[in-house]
């Protein structure tokens, strides 16, 4: 049956491409899913929201063919269907972006974009001149000016997303997931996906989008599906809802307050650094931090902050500088002497940087504390267990068990086993670059308050984000950089955010005005 509604004063059809419905998956002591529904509509975007661990993860690969469900049904166009494989979920038509989509760097953009379903002419080879011409018009469907002849190596993070959208929209797609698509997009390149997103809608495309950006997906969905512990909670237009009731649903409660109060007062110095310089990415960097401080850094990106930050950690070398750790000189050259002298770093990218996917929680949390869970050579699995056990309850860490392997976790709760992991080993000063990156609102505020009890129990914090809201809710002083500098310092006392803005960017105040 057709029939149709009004969203925001168009009529839109509402019998939906495709629908999911009573959908189950379990794991082996988890249920992932339990009978949860989703439709997807032509012409529409529909925010799948939740907090990490809700079952996102688990539903998108359902629908991409990766993994099979336990029961319920699946329909395209109203006709049962299934798909066993990924391939068959993109002849239905299903694709998906993914926040980190595998590209190769070696290959060129149009063979990045085609690899798998090159298109081929006589005896079976790669007719080429058909495979750049076609990446050439999809590349430019979605306004990316990129050479497909270009070798991937050559372009940024941004351009690398273009291209592994492009190679998504390789396919005769009618559903679109985006699963965090603008994670690693500037401001500017947003705004240029959102255009995207307008003109899949204008051709007709379903689009699942995946965000925990609030601004977001209020700014291009039209409906919002909620999923809470596996189970769908609620669903419906967007313009009939509002933030603080998406996160009421989100969570199973009220958020009153995002961030934690804070009454403790920062103590003697414990940090002192000066003049920290790179050839290339920071110069003269200085400043103190105290015990029991939160210390922010904002800027905008290429500012120099995660740069500067793996330099105080030893990951690279500054070329001149120096660091003082309460009172004495601290000579960091790895990691391993910025571990010994008290100082620990979880970085941006936890994947990749911040713990071993493809290894169970436990072994994550005490690989930095061996020497701790060891005798004679040899690691004690009861002490790992206990160590691991103590750091991830506090965490409140939610895993089937600590033998459970990190890749299986969600987003947010590896942030805390990477969290938990550094905090055995009982340091000084903790550094967290975008601590809460991509994590849902329950996680943030469960890091938020985690923060806060580290700080107030003596720990010394650096907390690099570019979340205004959480550098003014969390810091007691707030250091912005631009270009490869301190730009200013500031209280947090009356901070507010076109102060940071103004100093990040550059602009005085007759500019500003």
């Amino acid at each position: 049956m057709n029939y149709s509604e009004n969203i925001a004063g168009v009529s839109v059809a509402t019998d939906p491409i495709l629908r999911l419905e009573g959908i189950t998956k379990t794991f082996p002591g988890v249920r992932a899913l339990g009978d949860v529904e989703l439709a997807l509509y032509p012409g529409q975007v529909t925010a799948l929201v939740g907090e990490n661990g809700a079952g996102k993860s688990t539903l998108v690969k359902i629908l991409t063919g990766i993994y099979q469900p336990d029961g319920g049904t699946i329909t395209v166009d109203g006709q049962p269907t299934r798909f066993p494989t990924a391939t068959a979920a993109s002849d239905a038509g299903v694709t998906a972006i993914h926040q980190e989509t595998v590209l190769f760097d070696e290959l060129t953009v149009a063979e990045n974009i085609f690899l798998g379903h090159a298109p081929r002419g006589r005896f079976g080879l790669i007719d080429w001149t058909v495979m750049n011409d076609r990446a050439q018009e999809i590349l430019t469907r979605i306004g990316a000016q990129i050479d497909p002849k270009t070798v991937l190596r050559e372009l940024g993070i941004a351009s690398k997303h273009l291209v592994a959208i492009a190679r998504a929209l390789s396919v005769d797609a009618r559903v679109v997931v985006m699963d965090e698509p603008t994670a690693s997009l500037s401001a500017a390149e947003i705004e240029e996906l959102y255009e995207l997103v307008d003109r899949l809608k204008g051709e007709g495309k379903a689009i699942l989008f995946i965000s925990h950006k609030f601004d977001e997906i209020f700014r291009i969905a039209d409906r919002y599906t909620v999923f809470r512990d596996g189970e769908m909670v609620d669903a419906g237009l967007i313009a009939d809802v509002t933030e603080d009731q998406l996160v009421e649903k989100m969570v199973g409660r009220a958020v009153d307050t995002i961030f934690p109060e804070r009454t403790s007062t920062p103590g003697e110095d414990v940090l002192t650094v000066a003049g920290y310089s790179h050839p290339t990415e920071f110069a003269d960097i200085g400043f103190t931090l105290r015990r029991g401080e939160i210390l922010g850094f904002y800027g905008l990106v290429g500012a120099g902050r995660s740069e500067f930050m793996q330099a105080l950690f030893g990951v690279t070398k500054p070329s001149k500088g120096a660091c003082r750790i309460d009172g004495e000189v601290a000579v960091i050259r790895s990691p391993a002497e910025a571990i010994a002298k008290g100082i620990v770093y979880v970085p941006e990218d936890r994947g990749k940087q911040g713990a071993v996917t493809a290894m169970p929680i436990f072994q994550n949390v005490t690989l930095p504390s061996l020497k701790t869970t060891s005798k004679d050579g040899f690691t004690r699995m009861a002490e790992e267990f206990a160590l691991a056990r103590s750091y991830t309850e506090r965490l409140d860490l939610r895993a089937a068990a600590l033998d459970q392997n990190v890749g299986e976790l969600s987003g947010g709760n590896q942030q805390k086993v990477v969290i938990a992991k550094w905090l055995a080993t009982k340091p000084k000063v903790i550094i967290l670059d975008e601590p809460t990156k991509g994590i849902d609102v329950g996680s943030k505020a469960a890091v938020h308050e985690f923060m806060a009890e580290l700080a107030a129990e003596g720990l010394s914090v650096i907390m690099v984000s570019s979340e205004i809201p959480e550098i003014l809710g969390m810091s007691d002083r707030v250091i912005v950089m631009r270009e490869g500098r301190i730009a200013a310092e500031y209280d947090r006392e009356g901070l507010t955010p076109e102060t940071l803005v103004r100093a990040a960017a550059g602009y005085d105040g007759e500019e500003a005005a």
